[in-house]
């Protein structure tokens, strides 16, 4: 016999002993087998049965929740499953002191049957089995056969929660939509916009996005959402018309050119960034929100860098565009630059040869 199942037995063996002492069991000469010594010690000590902690040889999780660890020398290091009969008392992961093997198949009258229902963030997996534990450690599993739609929903509401919205398909334009609708829902509070920003989303996904969960068991399947119609519901008829004359995605410019509105959650002026050649000839600055709310321009050189942001374009014109074509003319000297903006063909092209 080797020196480490001598030690290991020797151990188990003064184990037995003193169970056997307490039990009033007699006994012929022959070793104790670890494993009957390992339920004995289960059956005393259920929160210390030990499970080895997958890709290690030492660290094991009791059922009780805590982890603790064999020495490095210790015989019965890579033991599946261990029932721990003394070890230390620290606040942070145990030391095994003494402990015997055990088989799990023969832990189960100690067991009990829990349905583990839960998200899996790190796989992006829902997780559905019917599990037999003592305590936090499972001696078995096996996947429901069947899960009530409304736990599914609840689950996954659960994980959206704990991750965020970004489980979900966003994409730039509904990003946008948002930040749309919110805009609107503090420059016309009377008009009963809904709160549709991610903290209040996050509140009422029971009301907006459990009912479509059915079908999702994977993070990819989160992905497959129709977001932008779940999203579009939470406006009663006729916001969405609404929204579309009053805070477009786009503006018309002098040029004929449509160039997208940026628009912020916070209800800032939405951000035109255009070339100023296209805006010759235009002396107010495009508004939305039927006129109420001016935008901020972005004016930019022909190679698309922000000259000046502005809100007043007529005093830019009077103002500062002499000195912005004194500097840049040169620079871009194949782009209209001339004296009189005022006058001036609004043009996304550069001069004809």
């Amino acid at each position: 016999m080797h020196g480490a199942e001598t030690g290991a037995l020797s151990r188990v063996e003064r184990l037995s002993q003193e169970w056997r002492k307490r039990l009033g069991v007699t006994t012929d000469n022959r070793p104790p087998d670890p494993h009957t010594v390992g339920l004995l010690v289960a059956q005393a000590y259920p929160d210390r049965l030990a499970q080895l902690r997958e890709g290690d040889r030492l660290r094991y999780r009791l059922s009780g929740g805590r982890g603790v660890r064999l020495g490095e020398d210790d015989p019965l290091a890579g033991t599946p499953w261990l029932a721990v009969a003394h070890l230390d008392a620290g606040q942070e992961e145990g030391r095994i002191f003494l402990a015997a093997p055990v088989e799990p198949e023969r832990l189960a009258p100690l067991a009990r049957p829990v349905e583990h229902i839960a998200w899996d963030a790190r796989n992006g997996v829902l997780v559905a089995q019917r599990e037999l534990r003592i305590g936090e450690v499972v001696l078995s599993k096996e996947p429901l056969a069947h899960l009530e739609p409304a736990r599914r929903r609840e689950v996954l509401c659960q994980a959206v929660r704990s991750q965020g919205l970004g489980l979900l398909p966003w994409t730039e334009a509904l990003r946008q939509w948002q930040a749309r609708v919110l805009s609107l829902r503090r420059w016309r509070p009377e008009e009963g916009w809904p709160d549709v920003s991610d903290a209040h989303l996050l509140e009422t996904l029971e009301d907006w996005l459990a009912p479509w969960l059915d079908g999702v068991s994977r993070r990819e399947d989160f992905g497959r959402l129709e977001l932008q119609s779940l999203l579009g519901g939470l406006l009663p008829w006729p916001l969405p018309a609404r929204l579309e004359a009053l805070a477009p995605t786009r503006l018309e410019v002098p040029s004929g050119s449509k160039i997208k509105l940026t628009y912020s959650p916070d209800g800032s002026p939405p951000v035109l960034a255009v070339k100023l050649q296209e805006l010759f000839g235009l002396a107010d600055t495009p508004t939305v929100n039927e006129g109420r709310t001016p935008v901020l321009l972005h004016l930019l050189s022909p190679a698309g860098r922000p000259i000046q942001v502005t809100q007043d374009l007529k005093s830019f014109w009077n103002n500062t565009y002499p000195e912005v074509r004194k500097e840049l003319r040169g620079r871009y000297s194949k782009h209209p630059w001339p004296e009189d903006p005022w006058n001036a063909e609004p043009t996304r092209k550069t001069k004809p040869r």
